[in-house]
């Protein structure tokens, strides 16, 4: 049995009760093919392609990714849904994770996962040196752009990102951490690399994950710092999501924690979601 430490007002301990688990590929069977559709946004002198990969009719939940620079998140999606269904829905950047554009003969940088507010558009501006107001309008329309490609009636939006070694981990929302405002509650499971986590809008999918042992963080959806992510954006709106995220190169890993997420969301009873109360008893 492992012991798991979860960080909340009341620094309260709990147990985590799941097996060991065996990391395995995705599920056997034939395989679908994704239709594949290609949206390009002009921003500025830059034509970005939005690809959207729609695996069978299945269209309750919706993978989202921004970063272009992180490869393995999306090849663990699509080796999922071939065999569940489901949409993806990514940036093609060449690569890289950070946008850049032309706009009057300035050139502009900006995080593609800090744009879905004027605020979080700002700070990610000011951040690579240059901003402007037609630059900030220009990137808001853009990310009100890629929102719309998010039904309404999606039941769970699950980000896809990874990280590389000791960059950014379950430390940072530790109590010391540089982004610990942002967590109500926080679990570390000492058998799991630092590196890899969840984190969630919804109290009932946090419990859930850990129950079986993955880092977990449940995000402050009232007073988390306004960044302009997805994950505030959703949890401003109490709608569920969840960022799954591995160190490049984890396929089976990242394989393994969608797996699981989609058999929480099948097996347990969400209709009465949790977003603000700190008892995780």
């Amino acid at each position: 049995m492992k012991t798991l430490i979860l960080f909340i007002a009341s620094f309260a301990v709990h147990i985590c009760m799941a097996q060991p688990r065996k990391l395995s590929s995705a599920n056997d069977g034939l395989a679908m093919k994704p239709i594949e559709q290609t949206i390009f946004y002009s921003l500025g002198d830059a034509r970005i392609p939005i690809k959207i990969l729609q695996f069978g009719k299945k269209k309750d939940i919706v993978y989202i990714n921004v970063h272009d620079s992180e490869p393995t998140s999306v090849a663990a999606a699509k080796a999922i849904l071939a065999h569940t269904g489901g949409t993806i829905i990514k940036l093609a950047n060449k690569g890289k994770r950070n946008i850049k554009f032309r706009l009057k003969n300035k050139t502009y940088s900006f995080d593609a996962n800090r744009i879905y507010s004027r605020e979080g558009i700002e700070q990610t501006l000011r951040a690579s040196g240059r901003i402007s107001k037609m630059a900030i309008d220009e990137i808001e329309n853009f990310g009100k752009r890629i929102l719309q490609l998010i039904p309404d009636s999606t039941t769970c939006i699950v980000s896809l990102h990874n990280n590389t070694n000791g960059d950014f981990s379950i430390k940072n929302y530790l109590p010391k951490g540089d982004r610990r405002i942002d967590a109500k509650a926080v679990y570390v499971d000492s058998l799991q690399d630092f590196d890899d986590i969840t984190l969630t809008t919804d109290s009932i999918l946090y419990l859930k994950m850990v129950e079986n042992c993955y880092n977990s963080i449940w995000q402050d959806n009232v007073n988390a710092r306004r960044d302009g992510s997805l994950s505030v954006y959703f949890g401003e709106r109490n709608r569920r999501y969840m960022n799954i995220e591995t160190e490049n190169g984890k396929l089976l890993l990242h394989i393994e924690m969608i797996k699981k997420l989609l058999q929480i969301l099948e097996e347990s009873n969400l209709t009465n979601i949790n977003y603000s109360s700190t008892n995780t008893e």
